[in-house]
């Protein structure tokens, strides 16, 4: 969007950017197992920070967050990106 109302100018076509600035990132869908897991975790009620941490916490990764009410939960692994 930003590229089409010429706010941004990217040296190539918005796929292949993409493509390549992308390319060895991990995407971690948003699975049934995620889905209960988030209903479990003790945070508080905002789903789409349950959906984060679960996103995080059930595959082991590190979630990378500024937000302090998801720094520090002892199920989670997280790391302060400030």
């Amino acid at each position: 969007m930003l590229q089409r109302k010429a706010r941004i100018r990217l040296p190539t076509d918005l796929s292949e950017w993409l493509s390549k600035s992308t390319g060895g990132i991990f995407e971690a869908p948003l699975t049934h197992e995620i889905a209960l897991a988030s209903q479990q975790l003790t945070l508080h009620a905002e789903p789409a920070d349950r959906f984060l941490a679960a996103t995080a916490q059930v595959p082991d990764l590190i979630l990378v967050t500024a937000d302090p009410k998801l720094l520090g939960p002892s199920t989670i692994k997280t790391l302060a990106n400030r």
